[in-house]
């Protein structure tokens, strides 16, 4: 049962010339199925471009872009698609060049964006943020053909290789293609949660969901590189909120299966525990926690289900070499 009007986000998004296809697709069908999982937030999208009509990547020609407008609402998300040197089908001849467009575009977030909007950029839409003077001073990354021009573009920038995207302020960069998925799985999790973006991921049968921060896999999905319904309902009751108690006997509940049965497909399917598994995904949640805020290790655990910060943190050495404070980030002075 929703609870009060449905919380609208605005999308907005950067068409380029020659723009890359998957740049845009990948990441807006993540939305669309995002507003398909659940009835408290819409994703509503607008396709924006200097050009009303552009030729894409494979030689399809995108139509009735609108105009760049003049300023954006509050808490937009704006996402800057990338380009290719060369579509399949060749460049559209009439109009203006694409430099021209190009350079269109650039002017335009220089004068457009402003604090409480999210710039979220894929592939080489990196390289027209860095000419807008949007990512000076931030981390950022873009595909790894691009990251020296990303460095001379953006020299105070600190660019970051080997990334799938990165998260700072209100600065999100990937390195493009399917990488823009992964980017918009995470911002799904952050704006409806990460049970709603396992969903989606688990529906775009994408498993294989990795987190920003290395090429592993994503902790969120671990485990779920499989088929069985019965635990994906009870791992999808464990990753709305893997604070609660959840003992055997209360997901059996869940899963509509005996405490038995259910250890004994957990163990088959995912290759752990039923216990392992919850405690996987509170340590993920931990994680998030101590990147995105300054609580301290007792606040952390109580948060995540742990009865003190010793429980916590004999369960975080057995997933981590290093101690749970060393992936906080320094202070910026």
């Amino acid at each position: 049962m929703v609870v009060g009007p449905r919380r609208i986000i605005p999308v907005f998004v950067v068409v380029p010339p020659r723009a890359l296809l998957l740049d845009i697709a990948g990441p807006m069908e993540v939305l669309r199925r995002a507003n398909l999982e659940q009835e408290s937030t819409e994703f509503v999208p607008t396709y924006i471009g200097p050009a009303a009509e552009v030729r894409s990547s494979t030689g399809l020609d995108l139509a009735k872009i609108s105009p760049l407008p003049v300023r954006l609402p509050d808490d937009a998300l704006l996402i800057v698609s990338g380009a290719v040197d060369e579509p399949l089908a060749g460049p559209v001849e009439s109009g203006p060049g694409d430099a021209a467009l190009e350079a269109e575009i650039v002017e335009w977030l220089s004068r457009t964006v402003r604090p409480g909007i999210r710039l979220a950029t894929i592939c080489s839409g990196a390289l027209l943020a860095a000419r807008a003077g949007l990512l000076e001073g931030y981390e950022c990354t873009t595909h790894h053909s691009m990251l020296q021009e990303l460095v001379r573009l953006a020299p105070t920038a600190r660019v970051r290789e080997n990334r799938l995207y990165v998260e700072d302020g209100e600065r999100l960069t990937s390195a493009g293609v399917t990488a823009g998925i992964d980017l918009m799985l995470a911002v799904v999790a952050k704006e409806v949660g990460h049970a709603v973006s396992l969903a989606v991921a688990r529906t775009l049968v994408i498993y294989l969901r990795r987190a920003g921060g290395d090429p592993q896999l994503s902790p969120w999905l671990e485990g779920r590189n499989h088929l069985h319904p019965t635990i994906h309902r009870a791992q999808d009751a464990v990753g709305a909120d893997p604070s609660q108690n959840w003992s055997v006997e209360t997901l059996a509940k869940i899963a509509a299966t005996s405490p038995r049965n259910l250890s004994r497909l957990f163990n088959e399917h995912t290759g752990m525990s039923v216990t392992d598994y919850v405690n996987r995904m509170r340590i993920a949640l931990a994680r998030e926690l101590i990147t995105g805020s300054r609580l301290d290790m007792e606040n952390v655990a109580e948060r995540i289900g742990f009865s003190s910060a010793r429980q916590f943190r004999r369960a975080w050495r057995r997933l981590h070499d290093t101690p749970p404070g060393h992936v906080r980030a320094p202070t910026r002075s």
